[in-house]
């Protein structure tokens, strides 16, 4: 059964009080003057030692307790999170106090048991990514050099076939994988050894503005639209123009890949609270179904027959390098949008944070 501790420091006190004025009714009424005064002095003796014993009991169901907490706070604020109270045992708010502390303190350390072994996980999977990314440095610049002659050698042969020859067909052929090759060394180099950001403060608009002019050529000859609509109140944003240009022409270029026939990408900006921008590219294309959707950003996966499964890793590395986010929505037949959420100032020291990946179906 419980008692409330307020109770139990009270207690005393009304039995002290009850017990003086029964004896202080009883003397006043049947006993002499000399007999009721010494009545009177081992009344308020009793009166003492009761309250001596209420605060023998105060000191033992309450201040005991929080004198033993506060070591135990102290112990715990020092990284011990195997203290506990042995109060705990106690049947009232003293007690209860206690269980939930010692709960509390058991919830953080499991929590940072976790966070370890979620970070030791981190780090290990970053030093075989390291090791990796070493690997295919070395074997993409292996590569390039022969490439090199290999293209070299093609061009000449190619050029001195006739117009009509039969072969000049398999010799474009050829040229145009050679080009791929390229491209995906370059594509595993840029991811291997990622570039610093060179940050400084400059119009976004104009910065996409470019990229959105020179993906307009590259698709003069298609039914596909882009359109740009840049946001007229946008302050400057701290970004690496060149490497912000990358990122939105991946993003551009698989929104055209993606759109079969007939079709628009937009692009457009606007801000996004009073430190943050957002960029999104959305297109009209076949969209992608809920479960791709997690995987879309890590390397070398791909959704293209020829694609190489590493522009959207950039991306997502050269966004975070910036302090930012990115984020996706898809649904097949519907298209795809990406969102880039950058902050207007760069912070000092920026630690690439997790992915942001939303998915709407919508």
């Amino acid at each position: 059964m419980r008692i409330d501790w307020r109770l139990k420091a009270t207690l005393p006190l009304l039995l002290a009080a009850l017990v003086g004025l029964l004896i202080f009714v009883a003397v006043t009424v049947s006993v002499e003057t000399r007999a009721r005064q010494m009545v009177l002095l081992v009344a308020a003796a009793g009166a003492v030692a009761l309250c001596a014993v209420m605060l023998v009991v105060l000191a033992i169901l309450v201040q005991r307790p929080l004198i033993e907490l506060q070591e135990k706070i102290a112990r715990a604020r020092a990284g011990d999170l195997t203290v506990k109270v042995s109060f705990a045992r106690q049947q009232d708010e003293i007690g209860e106090l206690g269980r939930d502390f010692n709960h509390m303190v058991e919830q953080l350390r499991k929590s940072r048991e976790r966070t370890e072994e979620l970070y030791n996980a981190h780090i290990s999977q970053a030093a075989h990514l390291a090791s990796i990314g070493e690997l295919a440095a070395g074997l993409a610049h292996e590569i390039k050099n022969p490439l090199a002659g290999i293209r070299g050698a093609i061009e000449i042969i190619a050029a001195e076939l006739p117009p009509d020859h039969p072969n000049r067909d398999v010799m474009d052929e050829v040229q145009a994988e050679v080009m791929r090759i390229n491209r995906i060394l370059v594509d595993l180099l840029n991811y291997a050894r990622p570039h610093p950001p060179q940050i400084h403060r400059a119009d976004l608009n104009r910065t996409v503005e470019h990229v959105v002019t020179l993906a307009r050529q590259q698709i003069t000859s298609q039914p596909i639209e882009i359109a740009y609509a840049p946001a007229a109140n946008l302050p400057e944003v701290e970004h690496d123009p060149a490497q912000i240009q990358q990122v939105v022409m991946n993003l551009i270029l698989n929104g055209i890949q993606a759109i079969d026939g007939q079709g628009h990408v937009s692009v457009r900006t606007h801000p996004e609270g009073p430190k943050q921008v957002a960029l999104v590219v959305q297109d009209t294309g076949r969209g992608m179904p809920a479960e791709l959707l997690p995987n879309i950003f890590k390397p070398f996966f791909t959704t293209k027959g020829q694609g190489t499964g590493l522009g959207l890793s950039l991306a997502k590395r050269i966004v975070e390098a910036h302090g930012g986010r990115i984020e996706v929505s898809s649904k097949p037949g519907t298209g795809t949008s990406f969102t880039i959420c950058l902050p207007v100032e760069h912070p000092a020291s920026t630690t690439p944070s997790d992915l942001v990946l939303r998915t709407t179906a919508s």
